[in-house]
């Protein structure tokens, strides 16, 4: 190893200058390749956090990183945010639980902005209704299954000269998360959340649709179809509903997963309207009144047609005088004056009255079917083994009078049950979920780029070092010129003292042996150097016609 290493220090010597200064930087060069790929090998891969991400959300993500212990990086050219392959879900969570992303959309904030001096009134009724917009989106992504929502307003200009005003329409686009969709009422309330934030915006022009292209609202084009899907919904609705209440009664007497209902319901969605007028005779009440009366009495002289009759005198009349009465006639009645009288009353009575108007309620229910399937019930044996056993005809009758009682059974208007007893074909066992395969694996990566680091550190050192210093070892064990003192180099790479007359002789082929010039003086040397003569011509002749060559 000295022998190696002193040859390479004596052959990187015998190099000109230019050629070392280039050997050194290469070996510099090759090192720091070899050390940055180890770096590369060890450092873990990092995936990207979110996209499109703007500046003050990217800010506010890299603080919750802080905070949580996650390590990251941010790409320099695009600002990306990237954290571990390994963390990337656990990030998320996290993030998700602080409620970031945010989103770099502005509402009413931008009407906090400087407008300007010249800004017109249609740029400041175009921002309004884009801060609006921007305030009912964020507002429909909080609800529960929407990532982001965007909302488009079409509010034509009111004009009091006009006698046909066009009323504002909206489209709702919502992205929705992966596996989720939306309910009927949660769609309802979408709809109605937002015609109820622009003035004179009916719910029947929202049109609300998903990610997909799939409609969601029928924005009132189409009435009758749009009754039909809701009776449709409303029908599976209360037949889910009676299903379900006869699995939770019967489930936990006879078993989990041991009972199978169905329900048909024929319901009646005919909407009927009644109006009804009745009067109750027997509560009279007097409403207004009316009475007249007239008296007529005669005048003194004559009257009647005018001729002798009327002027004759009456008969059988006789006249008291009034000075003398006779006291022994009684007095007579007094006779009425003659005339005449009339009287005449009007009286108004009312009738107790009542009007109604009902409308029936549709969807009603005409008939029910019911079918329940009920597996066998399990029992032990003698030997502790379980067994399957039929139910009896009275714990069927038993069940049958539940489920009537709990679905509310009408014999009157024709509903009927059915149930029976019947043993269930047990499942087939899943089938385990297929493992990753061996490049899916997220050791795999990791694994292959160290392995890669490995490859490339071994390829710049058998590839690049070692050829160098077997080179230069290579040029160090070859003579020197003549005239030229070896420096020899002891184990600890230190120069040794040479004297002036040291030499080395070498041949050119690996099988001449070098011939090193002994120490002392010059008698010494030159008697040894005709030992060598004497004992092998031919070897010492090459070394001569080598240094020879040199010269020449």
């Amino acid at each position: 190893m000295a022998m190696v290493k002193a040859e390479t220090v004596a052959g990187f010597q015998r190099l000109p200058a230019l050629r070392q200064l280039g050997l050194m930087i290469g070996l510099a060069a090759s090192v720091a390749v070899g050390v940055a790929v180890v770096l590369w090998s060890q450092k873990p891969n990092y995936t990207l956090l979110y996209a499109n991400l703007g500046s003050k959300d990217a800010g506010q993500v890299v603080e919750a990183l802080q905070k949580a212990g996650i390590a990251y990086e941010v790409d320099q050219t695009t600002g990306a945010v990237m954290v571990e392959s390994s963390k990337i879900q656990n990030a998320r969570m996290q993030l998700a639980s602080d409620g970031l992303p945010e989103g770099t959309a502005t509402g009413f904030e931008m009407l906090q902005e400087d407008q300007g001096f010249g800004t017109s009134q249609f740029i400041e009724t175009a921002r309004f209704q884009h801060a609006l917009e921007s305030e009912l989106g964020r507002t429909i992504a909080t609800l529960k299954g929407v990532e982001s929502a965007r909302v488009h307003l079409a509010i034509p200009k009111r004009s009091a000269f006009l006698r046909e005003r066009a009323n504002p329409t909206a489209s709702v686009m919502l992205h929705l998360y992966s596996g989720r969709r939306l309910g009927d009422e949660q769609i309802s309330a979408i709809i109605h959340l937002v015609s109820s934030s622009v003035p004179h915006l009916a719910a029947e022009k929202v049109t609300l649709a998903d990610q997909h292209g799939k409609l969601l609202s029928n924005g009132g084009n189409d009435t009758g179809a749009s009754g039909t899907s809701s009776q449709f919904s409303y029908n599976r609705k209360l037949e889910s509903t009676y299903v379900e209440r006869i699995r939770q009664l019967l489930e936990p007497i006879v078993g989990a997963g041991r009972v199978r209902a169905t329900v048909n319901a024929s319901l009646d969605f005919t909407v009927t309207e009644r109006t009804r007028e009745s009067y109750n005779p027997d509560l009279p009440a007097l409403r207004s009144e009316q009475t007249s009366e007239e008296r007529s009495a005669d005048a003194s002289g004559p009257s009647g047609v005018p001729g002798a009759l009327s002027n004759q005198p009456p008969e059988a009349g006789s006249l008291a005088d009034p000075q003398n009465p006779d006291p022994t006639q009684a007095a007579a009645p007094a006779m009425p004056p003659s005339g005449r009288s009339s009287k005449r009353s009007v009286r108004n009575y009312e009738l107790d009255k009542t009007v109604s108007h009902t409308r029936l309620a549709s969807g009603s229910i005409r008939r029910l079917s019911i079918a329940v399937v009920i597996d066998d019930k399990q029992a032990v044996d003698d030997n502790d083994e379980p067994v399957s056993a039929a139910w009896s005809d009275v714990e069927l009758i038993r069940f049958t009078t539940l489920v009537k009682e709990v679905v509310g059974f009408d014999a009157q208007r024709g509903d009927s049950i059915n149930m029976i007893n019947s043993s269930f074909v047990p499942l087939p066992d899943a089938e385990p979920m297929p493992e990753p395969g061996l490049l899916q694996q997220p050791w795999v990566s990791n694994v292959a780029r160290q392995a890669a680091g490995a490859l490339g550190l071994l390829v710049v050192v058998f590839g690049v070092l070692k050829p160098v210093m077997r080179s230069l070892a290579v040029k160090g064990a070859q003579p020197l010129p003549a005239g030229t003192a070896m420096v020899a180099v002891g184990a600890d790479g230190v120069p040794l003292a040479a004297a002036e007359d040291q030499l080395s002789l070498s041949g050119a082929s690996p099988q001449q042996a070098q011939l090193e010039a002994p120490r002392g003086g010059y008698q010494q040397n030159l008697e040894k150097a005709r030992g060598v003569v004497s004992e092998d011509p031919k070897r010492v002749a090459q070394v001569v016609k080598n240094w020879v060559n040199e010269d020449g």
